[in-house]
């Protein structure tokens, strides 16, 4: 069973996503709270694996609600999806940036949602190639220039492994694309969170764009 709490100020919204989300039986909805203040004494109550935050809310907002859950060592097992109706570019990187496992718009399919937890509650991102290309690489534009030096330490081989994965590569394709088992892939992956202590596959797919290592229209080839 997978446990998670819905922070958002609506109650509509928040009774939907219940009814949604828990329509299989393998999702079920611990807690709620109506901002992100709240949001986060519930997280820390319930310590569920997944938390669906919005962004836009009173007293605290869902990116600051997330950056606190984040930076939080007793709370390292919870990924927050961050829910919204506004798909705003400072809003997605802000998410993300704190270190949001997934960013989706609450006009999302039923059976898209659940998918989106399941994939977070596996520690897995859930971060679109499109989105990330377009927001990541105008942040990395808009301060102008890469940084390079966050990625020197890497062998050859972890820097291909990081290309990938900033380009919404999953294990399996990664070892497709590179000739190696998803195994091995994975493995890559897991010294590549330790060497550039990042929390989780998103904070990856940050890395590989402030690096330069990912750019706007590279393609796996």
């Amino acid at each position: 069973m997978i446990r998670v709490v819905v922070v958002d100020d609506q109650e509509l919204v928040r009774t939907g996503l219940r009814a949604l989300a828990e329509r299989d039986g393998d999702i079920h909805i611990v807690a709620d709270a109506v901002n992100g203040e709240d949001g986060v004494s519930v997280v820390r109550r319930h310590l569920p694996e997944v938390v669906l935050m919005d962004i836009r809310m009173p007293v605290l907002d869902g990116i600051e609600a997330t950056r606190q859950i984040v930076a939080d060592p007793a709370l390292a097992g919870v990924q927050v999806i961050v829910l919204t109706t506004f798909d705003e570019d400072e809003n997605i990187f802000g998410a993300i940036r704190v270190g949001a496992a997934g960013y989706l718009l609450k006009d999302i399919s039923p059976d898209a949602l659940r998918t989106a937890i399941r994939t977070v509650a596996a520690g897995d991102a859930l971060l679109s190639p499109s989105i990330t290309r377009t927001v990541l690489y105008r942040l990395a534009r808009q301060t102008g220039s890469t940084r390079p030096e966050l990625v020197a330490a890497l062998t050859q081989r972890e820097r291909e492994v990081l290309t990938r994965v900033g380009m919404g590569e999953s294990n399996r394709e990664i070892g497709v694309s590179l000739r190696i088992s998803p195994a091995t892939a994975r493995t890559y992956v897991s010294r590549l969170l330790a060497t550039l202590h990042a929390r989780d596959r998103s904070q990856l797919v940050v890395l590989a764009y402030e690096s330069g290592l990912v750019t706007p229209g590279l393609t796996p080839g």
